[in-house]
């Protein structure tokens, strides 16, 4: 994380008058209610933790904000207030210099209903930009210069990302217009198809793949600038992408399969065809997942079958209550999500960035990883793929 956490006390929407300009929600606490944990380490290994982490620290998966207290009455009223509140002070508190953020994608319904409009994605990317804009501390992330000057300045460089390309609809300039905007890094699908390919959830006989506007889109992608995410797409998706695709292919957030996943998860044919690429994995917590152990039990398997040069970290957690925000959101859907699912009310060690990001350098430390091996899956991998596709 470099040199010490320039945070300024700069809160969101700061440049307005709280409950005069906008609405104003209680929202979460950092823990969202759940016990906290520290890996415990000797003096030695925190020593060492110290020394790991003045290099660069990136999480390849986040939503850096925070959402309301109470999901279940206010998370829509939230929402459609289009001012999401990144939470500038609890990621200060992490060793991050970079982080990507995935943002509201699907629950950005600020217009509509159903969330993924081209209107919904464009307001939300705009203001958290212009929000961005006036904090000292956390900037807009658009090169790889900008993590190297975080890391060095002790600030934040918040990488804007959306995961999936529904709202680009069959209109390839709207990829230049999010790279305008910031956007650095967007998924094929997320879960249900579009016109680029078939979604992860969306395989009823067959699996559809790319379509040919797909491969379009990711030349594009490539030659703009932008990475290019099968998080969520399909496994023929995915693998088509990796055929396609002349820069490397991020899977910013996944399970394996081999992992004890099963079908929810990801084949290792797809992880592989990803490090062939010279793309990088992120590894995904999740409610099915009690605690940080089994967690990196993932992270382990996903390294013996593709090496440590193509892993990276990309937790996906947030600050709020993750299974309560499930919960509403299979309600409101109308889908009924596997138990496996809600079973685990948090996860431990990993209930939100601010955790993610104490404990799995410390996790790395514990358990024997080389200097050279945590300093690239904790970031030096995606730094080197990002040379190439930035």
């Amino acid at each position: 994380m470099g040199a010490d956490k320039q945070y300024d006390g700069y809160q969101p929407y700061d440049y307005l008058e709280a409950g005069e300009d906008y609405r104003t929600f209680p929202l979460s606490s950092k823990t969202a209610g759940f016990p906290p944990r520290e890996i415990e380490l000797t003096s030695e290994e925190e020593a060492r933790v110290d020394d790991l982490t003045d290099d660069t620290v990136l999480s390849l998966h986040e939503h850096a904000f925070q959402f309301p207290d109470d999901i279940d009455e206010d998370l829509f009223d939230y929402i459609r207030e289009g001012r999401i509140h990144t939470a500038y002070e609890f990621l200060a508190e992490t060793s991050l210099d970079a982080v990507f953020d995935m943002q509201l994608d699907g629950l950005s319904s600020v217009h509509s209903l159903n969330g993924w409009k081209w209107d919904d994605i464009t307001h939300e990317v705009s203001m958290r930009a212009c929000d961005l804009m006036h904090s000292d501390y956390a900037f807009q992330c658009r090169t790889v210069d900008d993590i190297h000057r975080a890391r060095e300045e002790g600030k934040l460089a918040v990488v804007q990302c959306v995961e999936s390309a529904a709202m680009i609809e069959n209109e390839l300039d709207r990829i230049e217009q999010l790279y305008g905007m910031g956007v650095r890094s967007m998924g094929i699908t997320y879960s249900a198809s579009n016109a680029l390919g078939t979604g992860g959830g969306d395989i009823h006989e067959r699996d559809g793949g790319l379509t040919g506007f797909g491969v379009k889109a990711v030349e594009r992608m490539n030659n703009v600038g932008m990475a290019v995410s099968v998080s969520h797409a399909s496994p023929q998706t995915s693998l088509d992408v990796c055929e396609v695709a002349e820069k490397p292919v991020f899977d910013t957030h996944a399970l394996a399969q081999g992992a004890g996943m099963g079908a929810r998860g990801t084949s290792d044919e797809v992880f592989e065809a990803i490090a062939d690429t010279g793309g990088v994995v992120g590894l995904l917590s999740s409610t099915h997942l009690p605690d940080i152990e089994t967690y990196m039990e993932h992270f382990e398997y996903v390294v013996d079958l593709i090496g440590i040069d193509h892993v990276a970290f990309g937790p996906d957690v947030l600050y709020g209550n993750h299974t309560e925000l499930l919960r509403v959101l299979s309600s409101f859907h109308g889908m009924e999500l596997p138990e496996s699912t809600l079973e685990s009310e948090y996860v431990d060690g990993l209930e939100n960035p601010t955790e993610a990001w104490q404990n799995i350098p410390r996790w790395l430390v514990a358990n024997g990883y080389s200097d050279e091996e945590i300093r690239k899956v904790l970031g030096g991998n995606v730094i080197d793929a990002l040379e190439q596709i930035w």
